[in-house]
């Protein structure tokens, strides 16, 4: 589907069932696109758009042991220096208290998802897209993470988003900021006494937690294309920055 207005595009690499989920706003939040498919119909997507900002959650880079050579300089004991296999931007976040898996110093060593993100960077790369933020690139790539996007925008973690009611305060925090995709709370209206006996839920009201994390990604992409100064660029440039959608951090979360 071919938009001649600018989309901005949240792109989730873990979803089990198809290589890809993805979702697409327009100017005015409105959900434009919202589906799953493999790289050929991702990059289908994407390569006809006139104006395209894309958020993936996945790192964008292998770790090059910064982490690691910073704290060997404050003298730490090797027991300490343990599990510090990560990037800057992933131990930033450890140290706020959200949790986030490390990235390896090697791609081939890395997690399958990772390393489809890894290519899908690639990809975008071969087709133009440029690194945020790029001034005047009308076809711009940045990387996010989904769980710590949730955690920014609550001011604390979340609730698991493989629980019912993690899926809904996702879907409603970004309802309330904005994104406009039908009121969660409708989900409510559809239970009686007699559904909840018998275990009926209107499970399909509610989003699965890739295509959430997929709307997270496209609210950031939006938001950092639209209001640049309210998102935060977490990392160091050898090993890619993660953008968040919020001015500033807190120190703990």
């Amino acid at each position: 589907m071919l938009f001649t207005d600018s989309v901005f595009v949240g792109i989730d690499p873990t979803s089990g069932h198809k290589s890809f989920t993805y979702a697409a706003l327009d100017r005015g939040l409105n959900l434009v696109a919202l589906g799953d498919g493999e790289m050929e119909d991702v990059m289908a997507f994407l390569g006809g758009q006139a104006s395209a900002t894309v958020a993936v959650n996945a790192p964008s880079h292998v770790n090059h042991g910064l982490v690691r050579k910073n704290l060997e300089k404050q003298s730490l004991t090797p027991h300490v220096l343990r599990g510090v296999d990560m990037r800057v931007a992933e131990h930033e976040l450890r140290q706020r208290g959200i949790a986030v898996s490390g990235t390896g110093a090697r791609e081939v060593l890395c997690p399958a998802w990772v390393q489809a993100g890894f290519a899908l960077y690639g990809k975008l790369s071969k087709i133009g897209f440029k690194s945020y933020p790029e001034d005047d690139a009308s076809h711009q790539w940045l990387e996010t993470h989904p769980h710590a996007a949730f955690c920014v925008l609550l001011g604390e973690s979340p609730l698991q988003k493989s629980t019912l009611e993690g899926r809904l305060q996702r879907e409603l925090l970004l309802y309330e900021h904005g994104v406009r995709i039908k009121d969660p709370m409708d989900f409510f209206e559809e239970i009686t006494r007699h559904k909840l006996i018998r275990g009926i839920l209107p499970m399909e009201l509610v989003r699965l937690p890739e295509q959430l994390d997929a709307l997270m990604a496209a609210y950031t992409a939006w938001l950092a294309a639209e209001k640049p100064n309210e998102v935060t660029l977490i990392g160091h440039k050898q090993e890619g920055f993660i953008t968040l959608p919020a001015s500033s951090l807190k120190e703990k979360y």
